[in-house]
């Protein structure tokens, strides 16, 4: 069996990962307690969802549905290997990018 905080740290991991309201949510829950796996989950989260939405913005632009459906595809790969790494506790950066939200969110 499980530690409750071991629990309690996969429980705020996951939900960073549902919406950026989720990754806002999850962040306020690790503010008082600060987990590294949970921390680890929410930097991960919080820039594949920011760049999704910066990138997202000049795809879209693009006025080509290849190059968005391709988009969109990349990004929920990204997001499903991130969403399961939290599910399983593992802290697996996400592929291409995961090094560098990790820098870029370090003080979170």
């Amino acid at each position: 069996m499980e530690e409750p905080n071991t629990q309690n740290a996969k429980n705020t991991a996951t939900i960073a990962y549902l919406t950026i309201i989720g990754t806002i949510v999850a962040l306020i829950m690790n503010s008082e307690n600060k987990n590294d796996f949970s921390s680890f989950h929410i930097r991960q989260a919080l820039g594949l969802f920011l760049s999704f939405f910066l990138l997202g913005y000049f795809v879209g632009y693009a006025n080509s549905w290849t190059a968005t459906f391709a988009f969109y595809i990349f990004y929920f790969i990204l997001w499903i290997f991130g969403f399961l790494g939290a599910l399983q506790g593992q802290k697996k950066e996400i592929p291409v990018v995961g090094a560098f939200f990790q820098q870029l969110f370090k003080s979170l």
